[in-house]
């Protein structure tokens, strides 16, 4: 196979993949509309400040790896995701926010999931813009 029809070849797959839409994109939330859905976490947790309550604090949730604010005593199955690669991308972030006990089972987090999509992103974006996004 030449290098141009290689090419050609792996264009074309790239739009015809594209046209089925293969995975869909996490819908962008309203930040304000979160900030009003997080007064549900704050008993818990806190998106601010390096602050640990009954939950970790959430300072750059997003892309950070499970289980790793210094100090805070997470159970087993948190421990064991983090050490099997578990990161806080969107994605996994709006599967744990809408069931925590099914996306990660032996979790302590007593809140039972948000069944709105529309609540889950909102909160999403509320945390992309005041908790930050981890960079390291």
């Amino acid at each position: 196979m030449t290098f141009r029809y290689a090419a050609r070849y792996a264009a074309g797959l790239a739009v015809a993949l594209g046209s089925f839409g293969a995975v869909p994109a996490l819908a962008e939330g309203d930040p304000d509309a979160g900030a009003r859905v997080f007064r549900q976490c704050q008993a818990c947790h806190v998106a601010d400040a390096e602050q640990n309550k009954v939950g970790p604090h959430l300072v750059k949730i997003i892309n950070r790896p499970a289980s790793n604010v210094e100090g805070f005593n997470y159970s087993p199955a948190s421990h064991e995701a983090g050490d099997n690669g578990l990161v806080w991308t969107e994605d996994n972030l709006k599967e744990y926010l809408e069931n925590p006990r099914t996306f990660m089972q032996g979790t302590r987090m007593a809140f039972a999931g948000l069944r709105s999509p529309e609540q889950i992103a909102d909160v999403i974006a509320y945390l992309k813009e005041n908790a930050g996004v981890w960079d390291q």
